[in-house]
């Protein structure tokens, strides 16, 4: 079952979240930060949100949709900034329904496409993205970080 993330339900998903840091080695993982963080997005909020898959009760994946804009395709694009489901729900299409859920909702919401990126080590999850209905991009994805934004 798949469900909006919001500030009342939050901390079901933080372990889970924190799961996902860890597995792209993000530094200083802090819950208190995450939950404030993601807290914004939820389904009245215009920037996006997050939803979270659970089987059973538990809580076994989360995808997160933020919003922005495409000057290529003058467009509202939504962006699938986060997929995550723990390695025991992995194979089950847990990922897939997630993914399906984000694109209806950046459709109801009036985004030409939803788009992602991913790890180009992260096998498992190109996997899934080749087995549906995607097209890969070409491009190279490009950032500054810390100090050398300011």
């Amino acid at each position: 079952m798949i469900e909006a993330v919001s500030k009342e339900n939050i901390k079901a998903v933080l372990p889970l979240i924190r799961a996902y840091q860890e597995f792209y080695q993000v530094a200083d993982i802090c819950d208190n930060k995450n939950a404030e963080f993601f807290s914004q997005f939820n389904q009245s909020s215009q920037l996006g949100c997050q939803f979270m898959y659970k089987e059973q009760g538990e809580v076994v994946g989360f995808a997160t949709v933020y919003f922005s804009y495409a000057s290529s395709i003058i467009a509202k694009v939504a962006i699938l900034n986060d997929l995550y489901t723990l390695p025991k729900a992995r194979g089950k299409g847990v990922g897939k329904k997630l993914i399906e859920h984000c694109q209806k909702y950046a459709a109801a919401n009036n985004a030409a496409r939803l788009q992602w990126v991913t790890a180009p080590d992260n096998q498992a999850a190109q996997k899934l993205y080749d087995a549906m209905n995607t097209k890969k991009s070409t491009w190279n994805f490009y950032t500054y970080n810390g100090e050398s934004i300011v």
